[in-house]
């Protein structure tokens, strides 16, 4: 079953550009890893300081390698000075149909 979530980052004060860098960097990573099916950076068209990442693995074992990553482990030790809290809040969605 496929393992699907989003993650929402909000950009510090003078952040943003840096921050829409490494999540465009990071998303050429991720696509090229074997179990990934999607994964999408927005931001709001409202608010561009808030990025929102669509994220979507084969199953449960291709997410465990995904979070496995060097890449990932790098991008999240980055983004630490870079979004409020310190990281992104990710949410797990369960398809209805």
């Amino acid at each position: 079953m496929a393992k699907t979530l989003y993650a929402t980052l909000r950009a510090l004060p003078g952040r943003r550009e840096t921050l829409r860098d490494l999540l465009t960097a990071l998303a050429a990573d991720v696509r090229a890893e074997p179990g990934c099916e999607r994964f999408m950076v927005y931001t709001l068209a409202s608010d561009p300081d808030l990025f929102h990442v669509q994220e979507t693995y084969r199953d449960d074992d291709a997410f465990a390698a995904h979070m496995a990553t060097e890449h990932g482990r790098v991008f999240n030790q980055t983004i630490t000075s870079l979004v409020e809290g310190g990281g992104s809040e990710v949410v797990f969605l369960d398809a209805v149909t």
